[in-house]
């Protein structure tokens, strides 16, 4: 599929995952200052959030890789695209193989609803129907919970443990394992 054929919107019956614009970014900034504690615990990017501009530097750049097919971000809207939820996408991706990682983070205000599984299963579903990935991974660092079990409800299965792979982005020098499931076609 080249870039420019890749849908820039995945719906499901509450949510709207679009490809990002940069007009996006007060939303954004919005949602990731209402969760930074959480965040903080899992996003290295999270450790120095940006401002309003800065988030609109960053959105504009996600729109020009996922032009490029280079990465696809999707911010997660509520049906009627209103209410920024979080964010989720695609990122290493691999063409040749075809393969991709996806990632997601919800707004702490929404969390427990579902919605990180909801956007992930929409993802996947995308990715092996529509852009015809052969592999789809979740990594997480093994102590977020959270993350692994929407993984394992998507049926995910967990490929490897990697022993001190990555550090805590909050602690740094403390050194954490990472989890890799996947699922395959």
């Amino acid at each position: 599929m080249k870039p420019a054929d890749i849908p820039t919107t995945v719906t499901t019956p509450r949510l709207l995952l679009r490809a990002p614009r940069p007009h996006d970014g007060p939303a954004v900034h919005e949602a990731v200052m209402a969760s930074l504690p959480e965040l903080r615990r899992w996003m290295v990017w999270a450790q120095e959030p940006l401002d309003e501009a800065g988030y609109t530097q960053n959105l504009t750049r996600a729109a020009e890789r996922f032009e490029s097919g280079e990465e696809l971000r999707f911010l997660i809207w509520d049906a009627a695209g209103e209410t920024l939820i979080g964010s989720s996408g695609f990122r290493a991706l691999h063409w040749e193989v075809p393969k991709a990682e996806i990632g997601y983070w919800i707004d702490s205000r929404y969390t427990g609803q579902g919605y990180a599984s909801e956007a992930a299963r929409a993802l996947t579903d995308f990715g092996f129907e529509v852009l015809g990935f052969r592999r789809i991974e979740i990594r997480c660092d093994a102590l977020n919970a959270a993350s692994a079990a929407v993984a394992r409800k998507l049926g995910y299965t967990l490929e490897a443990r990697l022993v001190n792979n990555s550090v805590a982005p909050d602690k740094p020098g403390q050194v954490r394992d990472t989890l890799i499931f996947s699922r395959v076609r």
